[in-house]
């Protein structure tokens, strides 16, 4: 039987200690990405879409798997697609979507046709993951900054989780008011939320473990969150990293 996984995450790299700028190196949920995989030496397949398919952003990404059993690949649409999204998608035992704009992301993947690949590849077993953008995506919506400065909602999400998402929830100073105002008016339904360097694990659509970067306090570091509708209020529960109960 085959296993639908999304890891939905605000971490996945971390900063290289280089005196070169812009050295990334692998963190604890790009490995676990890679490791649900299954596979001795998985293609990884780079999707840095939310970001205008930055070559500097993708550059780095093929940089910090150099010392990884893995390949590399990746799919872009801008100027034009380098491949079709089946065939990089049928390629694919990971795939690792990047940060940026979420709403551009999820427009142009309609356009191309990567939305319907992914949801293929999700139901073919292969491991979808990514980071904030790479995050909110999987869900029906959640909280963005692809509209400017003053954080707004964002729906239109691929669906494949049937919850909100709420990223970077504990660094910038507007994604939780907001995202708990959303769920309390109904904007938003029962939502799962990361702190920097943490992931969810979603086996199917239940979520099941709460990942990091790196090893963290269980009590006082960064966690995960659930937070859904009672009443007129929205109420939020911490899920320290481990299984989810």
């Amino acid at each position: 039987m085959t296993t639908r996984r999304i890891l939905a995450t605000s971490g996945g790299f971390l900063a290289a200690p280089s005196r070169h700028e812009n050295i990334r190196r692998p963190g604890g949920l790009f490995l676990d990405a890679v490791r649900l995989s299954g596979k001795e030496r998985p293609r990884v397949l780079f999707v840095m879409t939310a970001s205008a398919d930055n070559a500097q952003y993708l550059a780095m990404s093929y940089q910090a798997c150099r010392d990884l059993a893995v390949d590399p690949d990746h799919l872009v649409v801008f100027p034009y697609p380098n491949q079709t999204p089946e065939e990089a998608l049928g390629r694919a035992d990971v795939v690792w979507v990047g940060g940026g704009s979420v709403a551009n992301l999820l427009a142009l993947w309609r356009v191309h046709g990567v939305d319907d690949a992914m949801r293929d590849a999700w139901e073919r077993g292969v491991v979808l993951a990514g980071v904030s953008a790479g995050s909110i995506c999987w869900h029906v919506g959640g909280t963005t900054d692809s509209f400017g400065l003053d954080l707004r909602l964002v729906t239109g999400g691929l669906g494949l989780l049937p919850y909100g998402n709420g990223v970077h929830y504990d660094s910038e100073e507007q994604r939780r008011p907001l995202l708990q105002s959303l769920v309390a008016d109904g904007s938003l339904p029962l939502s799962y939320c990361t702190d920097d360097r943490v992931g969810i694990l979603y086996e199917g659509t239940d979520p099941v473990e709460v990942l990091t970067d790196y090893d963290v306090d269980p009590f006082a570091g960064p966690a995960a969150y659930r937070v859904e509708r009672d009443g007129d209020a929205a109420v939020e529960t911490r899920l320290a990293p481990g299984r989810i109960a």
